[in-house]
């Protein structure tokens, strides 16, 4: 696998030339604990886990001061071995999730409500017209602070397809934040993976979530 400083440092120039601070989130699910302490020491300082398992592996071999963002489904028994280990939380998609969040954080968590723009039944999420019901239900729940949006690309090559649903949840996201809820300011996108991250800036995400085209993958150095 290829050194991850000079290839933060080229993404990293890609992305301020479109639009200043937005953070790169290395999704670290399918590199060991090596990779990514590599990628601490690149400058890397927001990680993102998918898994309860991997996420506690890391967070016992890392010392050093990151943000960890969950960015995969994470199932309601689940809740209490992740939710206070974390920072960011990127698919808050159901009330019986917020009600184990409530009963089980420590602390306010920084969620980000998933929405599942594209319609696709193979992705998690909030449909876009129940979003602002969904999150307006939220307000009692001192334990969670709706920081933005997120969501995956369609599952196509079509470029013009995966932009109109960024835009959607950019419009959407504004929507929200419009609102000047407390609970919910909304200030933030989290869109943009390995192959469309530059498209999401583009469109106006605030976090990006890249993992094989930053720090690789195990499975691929194998091959």
């Amino acid at each position: 696998m290829k050194p991850i400083e000079p290839v933060f440092k080229e993404i990293t120039g890609q992305l301020n030339a479109i639009k200043d601070n937005i953070q790169i989130i290395a999704v670290t699910k399918q590199v060991d604990v090596k990779r990514t302490k590599e990628a601490v020491h690149a400058g890397i300082r927001h990680l993102g886990e998918n898994r309860p398992e991997g996420l506690a592996s890391k967070l016992e071999a890392i010392e050093e001061d990151v943000s960890w963002h969950y960015i995969g489904n994470l199932q309601t028994r689940k809740v209490k071995d992740v939710i206070n280990e974390i920072d960011y939380l990127h698919s808050l998609d159901r009330s019986s999730l917020a009600k184990e969040i409530q009963k089980r954080a420590s602390r306010q968590v920084k969620c980000f409500v998933q929405i599942n723009v594209s319609g696709e039944e193979s992705k998690s999420g909030i449909d876009p017209a129940n979003a602002i019901d969904f999150i307006e239900s939220l307000k009692d729940f001192d334990k969670i602070q709706v920081v933005g949006l997120m969501t995956m690309a369609p599952n196509t090559t079509d470029e013009q397809i995966i932009r109109e649903a960024f835009k959607g949840l950019k419009l959407l996201q504004l929507q929200v934040s419009e609102k000047h809820w407390a609970h919910a300011p909304c200030t933030e996108c989290s869109m943009g993976m390995s192959n469309d991250y530059l498209i999401a800036a583009q469109e106006g995400a605030t976090f990006v979530r890249i993992g094989t085209a930053l720090v690789g993958s195990e499975s691929e150095a194998k091959r």
